[in-house]
């Protein structure tokens, strides 16, 4: 089983913003607690991802590359509109970060992720990382689609 072991952050400042950003545009064809079945638009590429119940930092996930023109008829086929963000990569400390700015309902929420070999894996946190919320549900990006960060702010 593949396994996915995330955690996220969220960001404050501009130091991580290095390079260019990838723009992602993604869809939810299920939200479900125990499965979510994504899809993504990458630039020119697109993937198909399924991902189970959360566990901790821990989640299965599988992810398939998939044509772009199916991609496109799928996410008419998706909850609500697209979750739209720019995708910057860093490398800090020997470990890479993805950090995401959305963009739309979402726009002024940025968030770091990091993948890890397992969950006790050490690492160092940039200065631009702060508060952690990988087991707050509503930074889920599947949560961001039906309760966007422009509907909460103000308690965050």
């Amino acid at each position: 089983m593949a396994t996915e072991i995330e955690r996220k952050f969220l960001v404050r400042g501009i130091d991580w913003r290095q390079g260019r950003p990838l723009r992602i545009s993604q869809g939810y064809l299920n939200r479900d607690k125990a499965r979510t079945v994504r899809i993504r638009i990458a630039e020119s590429r697109a993937y198909l991802t399924v991902k189970g119940p959360s566990q901790g930092a821990s989640r299965p996930e599988y992810e398939y590359e998939i044509p772009r023109q199916d991609a496109e008829e799928l996410m008419e086929l998706c909850e609500g509109p697209p979750l739209e963000k720019n995708r910057y990569t860093v490398t800090h400390a020997g470990v890479t970060w993805q950090i995401d700015e959305f963009l739309g309902a979402n726009a002024g929420l940025v968030v770091a992720e990091i993948e890890l070999a397992n969950e006790e894996q050490a690492f160092q946190r940039p200065a631009w990382v702060f508060t952690e919320v990988t087991d707050d549900a509503r930074y889920f990006n599947s949560s961001l689609i039906a309760d966007p960060y422009a509907t909460w702010r103000s308690t965050t």
